[in-house]
């Protein structure tokens, strides 16, 4: 297995795209911490990982807070051993005119999509360090991070910065042996998703479900993304396969957004 002896913290992991990439890590050989706001469904997902064999741990964890991130990364170390690659997943959306977006909101999205991702960063790359050890820091990007969209402008702006972060910290830590690049997905068939189109409605005045089948329609492959279609190159980027990888924000939409 490429991940045998290995441990991934995956932020965000109760559900979606998080339980997806969890999941195939593990199957890939890997010991996960799940870490996630919500315990409830945290369990579920612990469960599910260890009845592929795999050791797991939950971490009740709000990622918009530099405290508790750090500390699960030190609870991962202490439990598994050592910690080898960081999933930085856990993120939200917010469907808003940018004429409309509140101090609060954008507030809010911002603490969490990049803040979170950016004490994701620096706690595993101290975490490898202290370890004397190569790593691998993986972050959560969208095709609205490569293009803005229409009711997602503060969404998308937080995207951007994701990018930013990956590229910056790749650059300073490809001399310790750590690489760090962000996936992208497109339309993914989530909870999440399903709040978009409900916002996107109230906003456009479209009719429940046209937003996200209008989307489709236009993806080349002709279906709407998977958390599985994600995790896969997740999972690569985990690998060996990918250590000579750095910096890149790769798109896996199926095609929609091309660059």
């Amino acid at each position: 297995m490429p991940l045998s002896n290995k441990t991934a913290l995956v932020t965000g992991a109760a559900q979606g795209i998080g339980r997806g990439i969890a999941l195939r890590l593990a199957k890939d050989g890997a010991n996960i911490v799940l870490t996630d706001i919500n315990p409830d469904k945290l369990k579920d997902v612990v469960a599910e990982v260890e009845a592929l064999g795999r050791k797991a741990l939950a971490i009740t964890t709000d990622v918009g807070q530099r405290d508790q991130v750090y500390n699960a990364v030190e609870q991962a170390q202490k439990t598994m051993g050592q910690l080898d690659i960081m999933v930085n997943n856990a993120g939200i959306a917010q469907v808003r005119s940018i004429l409309e977006a509140t101090p609060e909101e954008v507030e809010t999205i911002y603490r969490i999509n990049v803040q979170g991702t950016l004490w994701g960063i620096q706690a595993a790359a101290k975490a490898f360090k202290a370890q004397g050890s190569k790593g691998k820091i993986i972050n959560a990007c969208s095709i609205a991070g490569h293009e803005s969209f229409a009711f997602l402008g503060v969404y998308s702006s937080t995207k951007f910065a994701v990018r930013a972060l990956t590229q910056a910290a790749a650059k300073e830590l490809g001399a310790d042996g750590i690489t760090v690049n962000a996936y992208c997905p497109g339309i993914v068939g989530t909870d999440m998703w399903k709040v978009i189109d409900q916002r996107m409605a109230e906003e456009t005045g479209a009719k429940p479900g046209e937003t996200y089948k209008k989307f489709v329609d236009g993806i080349a492959l002709g279906r709407a993304e998977t958390p599985q279609d994600v995790a896969a190159l997740v999972a690569f980027l985990a690998s060996a396969e990918a250590d000579y990888i750095t910096g890149q924000c790769i798109i896996t939409d199926g095609g929609i957004v091309y660059r």
